[in-house]
């Protein structure tokens, strides 16, 4: 048995991992992959059944897992990012919400075919578009910023309140079906719930507190926030079934807000919590269509469940969307496409199995299709959203279908010549510097300028990076342009961050540079800060180099006193010369290179 359960635990997790990869590598949404991954391995193939190896672990580590995603998605949560459509995301989760229930309950009814009370409850789940399905599709997406803030905050703040709904709504049916119970019943479930929220809050501030008193090494840190995480999530369960996701919403929520007054609570601490927010995602996508029988698989193609997944598709979402944001700030293209993407996912998942497992047990005969139905309105909808996100985005406008630009931090000579280049090639650029004397050239040239600190956290907010794929620290301050690679890394990814040799480098040889940095410096040995702008500023122009070339190219068969910088490639995209790489030349390519201009 125990081996069985190792396997299981193993198998998932890798699977999940590398279907994350796959993903990425074939640019299909990560969901949907893992969907199909976990149907293979389960009631497809037969290998394994994930609830049957780990028995009563099953539920537990889903629950511990949604936790840890609801608190990553809500710490991230930051008030400007919704600056100018504040207005719409509280209609949205409120009206929207209400509206989005009503009709999830009424289609439940009349097109499922469930009774009018398990429709009530199953109603109020369905309002969820939980981050574990939200957030993977907007990276993919590459909305703008405003359109995915929206989606964003919906999906993390509504995803504890669809639970909330279904269990408020049990309650009522309970209350009104059974005569030994009264509305002081109900008083316990808004008791419990207040309860939550002021346990996350509580517990959220008191980590912040002690963070900044200095209470835990730098290295407990993030351990500690994780233990008080599932401290908070099980006082809640045990308080209340379904209020923790509440407790550690709200206990993100104040982390939140208190990391911007308390920086030691820091990027570091945020990192850590996303990777292990990825890895859940991918494993409990895997552990709930693995568990899945052919039964329920079967079951998700009667027409009355194709039917109540379609009008939840095409006429509850919508709906609700255009009713509550009636004279918000946001343009039609907007509502037309948030009221189109509502993917359902882990949460709806997870605790619809719960809901089916007690109404059955109060002698609702109904409640067994309730797996197969929420199973149909996950998959249709990761499916049908995660493939059309992008191209109805870029249709209306609300995408960034512009080449992969560039970020350069760092004004100078070279830097604004070399934006220039690029700008003229149609890629996008902006030149990031705190000083605008420096920026003031690049003013002149009409190249987009960010006049700020880039490390400084409101810059995230003044800035939009969704058209940047790559960025170049191009100061002439060594421990400022890591600290700009370090920081800027996880975000571009880290063969997109680059670093220019500074004067110190190369007085210090290039032994001294660390091995991990030496495949991200720039360009050549001599090729350092100093040297870059004296020849930009002494007539040397960036321009392509008129050889015919191809292959592998040595150092040695380019003209002297040129140095190169990239690959032309011919789709139009860069591709940077650094330290370690080798000039490889395909058709079609030209190398761009520095040289002196001729007379």
């Amino acid at each position: 048995m125990e081996n069985i359960a190792l396997v299981s635990i193993v198998v998932i997790i890798v699977v999940g991992i590398f279907s994350q990869w796959l993903a990425w590598r074939i640019q299909w949404p990560s969901i949907v992959i893992m969907s199909i991954a976990g149907l293979l391995l389960g009631p497809v193939l037969g290998l394994f059944n994930p609830q049957e190896a780990l028995g009563s672990l099953y539920s537990p580590l889903i629950s511990l897992a949604v936790a840890i995603i609801l608190f990553e998605g809500s710490s991230s949560l930051d008030v400007r990012e919704i600056s100018g459509v504040s207005k719409s995301v509280f209609r949205i989760v409120t009206f929207g919400a209400f509206f989005a229930w009503i009709g999830g309950t009424l289609a439940a009814h009349f097109i499922a075919g469930l009774s009018l009370e398990i429709s009530f409850i199953i109603g109020g789940l369905f309002i969820v578009t939980g981050p574990t399905v939200i957030l993977p599709l907007l990276r993919n997406a590459k909305l703008k910023p405003r359109t995915a803030a929206v989606l964003k905050w919906e999906g993390i703040i509504v995803d504890p309140f669809g639970p909330l709904l279904a269990l408020f709504a049990y309650e009522i049916i309970k209350v009104l079906t059974t005569d030994s119970l009264h509305a002081n019943y109900l008083f316990h479930f808004f008791l419990s719930a207040i309860i939550a929220v002021i346990l996350g809050y509580v517990i959220g501030m008191l980590v912040s507190l002690m963070i900044s008193k200095g209470v835990f090494p730098e290295y407990l840190k993030t351990p500690i926030i994780i233990s008080f995480l599932l401290l908070c999530f099980t006082v809640a369960e045990v308080i209340m079934h379904e209020t923790g996701m509440l407790a550690v919403t709200v206990m993100g929520l104040t982390i939140g807000r208190t990391k911007h007054y308390v920086s030691s609570i820091g990027h570091d601490v945020s990192h850590f919590v996303e990777n292990i927010s990825v890895l859940l995602t991918s494993t409990i996508f895997i552990l709930l269509t693995a568990s899945l029988t052919r039964e329920t698989i079967a079951e998700m193609f009667t027409w009355p469940i194709i039917g109540f997944v379609l009008v939840m598709l095409f006429i509850v979402r919508p709906l609700s969307i255009w009713l509550s944001t009636i004279g918000t700030e946001l343009a039609n293209s907007e509502k037309l496409l948030i009221g189109w993407i509502a993917p359902r996912g882990i949460v709806a998942l997870s605790v619809s199995g719960y809901f089916a497992a007690i109404l059955l047990n109060d002698g609702h005969e109904g409640a067994a299709m309730l797996t197969a139905l929420t199973f149909a309105l996950v998959f249709i909808t990761v499916c049908a959203h995660g493939f059309s996100l992008r191209p109805i985005a870029k249709a209306l406008k609300l995408a960034n279908d512009t080449a992969p630009g560039v970020l350069l931090v760092g004004a100078n000579s070279f830097s604004i010549a070399l934006a220039d280049y690029l700008q003229k090639m149609n890629l996008p650029v902006l030149i990031s510097d705190s000083s605008a004397t420096q920026l003031q050239p690049a003013v002149n040239k009409k190249i987009p300028v960010y006049h700020g600190q880039i490390l400084a956290e409101h810059s995230e907010y003044e800035v939009d990076l969704t058209p940047y794929e790559t960025i170049l620290s191009l100061t002439g301050d060594a421990a400022f342009n890591v600290l700009v690679s370090q920081s800027y890394a996880p975000k571009f990814g880290h063969n997109h961050t680059f670093t220019l040799i500074s004067r110190s480098y190369k007085q210090e040889g290039s032994n001294k540079i660390p091995f991990a940095g030496k495949g991200h410096l720039l360009f050549q040995e001599g090729a350092v800060f100093t040297e870059l702008n004296k020849k930009i500023n002494t007539g040397y122009t960036i321009q392509e180099l008129p050889l015919d070339l191809k292959g592998k190219i040595e150092k040695e068969q380019l003209p002297e006193d040129i140095i190169p910088l990239f690959i032309k490639k011919k789709n139009d995209t860069i591709q940077l010369i650094t330290l370690r790489t080798k000039i490889t030349l395909d058709d079609g390519d030209q190398l761009v290179v520095l040289q002196k201009e001729k007379s």
